[in-house]
């Protein structure tokens, strides 16, 4: 029984037990949330199904009240019903997925498959965009909770700090499933890539190449796991094969790919940083690249300083092919398909109240591009 399941049925006992009379006031949203150590967003969720079933009325700005004629009268019938049920029925089955963004370079065969995977199981999924905006985010749940999802699948946005909704619906034990990310510290189911050890594959198939300066491009890394464990497996690839690693070559102060700045100025802010880059590091040759279009970027900008592509090496993560079919870049291959798949069976799972690893690494593989 999900908790504010679990706060309908108190309310519906106490009236069942003359503690609460027609016409009293029922408790506040902060006042239950308080009383049951949950979330704002689950006491009103009772609330609001209460009122559906017509055991109580809500009056604007002023507060809940028990029904008039719910215990007597023509309303007994319908009062027994709603006792002897305790919690209504809700036959609507929905899963919510909320992403910061999707792309053709990843997110959109994600979603295909957790499309698919829900219906396999009988439920719908409905999406929620967030562009990186942790306010969006805030609504995006409170919209799918008002809706009556039976569970939650998120991609967390990227940022320094966790989102308080988040948090809650994981303490409340709401079922939740991360994809593509993990809350460090925070007991959540989660399906994600080992990022660590994908970056480390591409910066050693550049060491094996014979690059010996090489570059790290990414967006801010700070409590974004994904991107953290790419930095990380970026410097773990020169500590295994014996190699200075310089500093100097890792610039996470790219923000232009970042959801809420797609088509912004800061594209433009980045473009003039790599240029700068590469002006005073003329002998760095090789880059990883954390996001396809932040390898797209370096390569136009190389293009616009007037220097051969082919001069350079760029790998990076979910590249895109070209119009032959062929990769762009030498990249990570994300394994869409079985992220969603297992993010939804995960969710499912919850659902039937079995008990699921937090953590569920997916495998990747690399892509070779083939030079012509």
């Amino acid at each position: 029984m999900h908790l504010y399941e679990q706060i309908y049925v108190s309310i519906v006992q106490e009236i069942k037990e003359g503690r609460l009379k027609e016409g009293d006031r029922v408790s506040s949203e902060k006042e239950l949330a308080e009383k049951f150590g949950v979330s704002r967003i689950t006491s009103k969720k009772a609330l609001e199904k209460l009122a559906d079933s017509g055991v109580i009325k809500r009056i604007q700005g002023k507060g809940s009240y028990v029904a008039d004629g719910i215990i007597g009268g023509q309303e007994s019938k319908h009062y027994s019903e709603v006792i002897t049920n305790l919690v209504p029925e809700d036959d609507k089955r929905l899963i919510g997925f909320i992403i910061p963004n999707f792309s053709d370079e990843f997110g959109l065969q994600l979603l295909r498959s957790m499309e698919k995977r829900s219906a396999e199981h009988n439920y719908q999924l409905i999406i929620k965009r967030t562009c990186g905006d942790r306010d969006e985010e805030k609504r995006a749940i409170d919209l799918f909770i008002g809706l009556g999802i039976k569970g939650l699948i998120v991609t967390p946005i990227h940022g320094q700090h966790y989102n308080s909704e988040l948090l809650r619906l994981v303490l409340d034990r709401f079922p939740i499933v991360l994809v593509d990310r993990y809350l460090k510290g925070i007991p959540v189911c989660s399906v994600y890539t080992d990022n660590k050890k994908a970056a480390m594959d591409l910066t050693r198939h550049l060491i094996s190449k014979g690059h010996k300066k090489i570059a790290f491009l990414s967006p801010p890394e700070e409590n974004t796991s994904t991107l953290e464990e790419r930095l990380l497996g970026y410097t773990f690839a020169f500590t295994q094969e014996g190699m200075n690693l310089n500093k100097d070559y890792v610039l996470t102060n790219l923000k232009g790919t970042l959801p809420m700045n797609i088509n912004g100025t800061a594209i433009n802010s980045d473009k003039e940083t790599v240029k700068h880059f590469l002006k005073q590091n003329p002998d760095v040759k090789a880059f990883v690249a954390s996001e396809f279009l932040i390898a797209t970027m370096l390569a136009q900008v190389i293009h616009s300083m007037g220097k051969s592509l082919e001069e350079f090496e760029i790998v990076c993560f979910d590249s895109l092919n070209d119009h032959l079919g062929q990769p762009i870049f030498t990249h990570i291959k994300q394994d869409e398909n079985q992220m969603g798949e297992l993010a939804v069976d995960m969710l499912i799972s919850q659902l039937h109240g079995t008990a699921v690893p937090e953590l569920n690494i997916i495998e990747h593989r690399m892509v070779v591009k083939n030079n012509r």
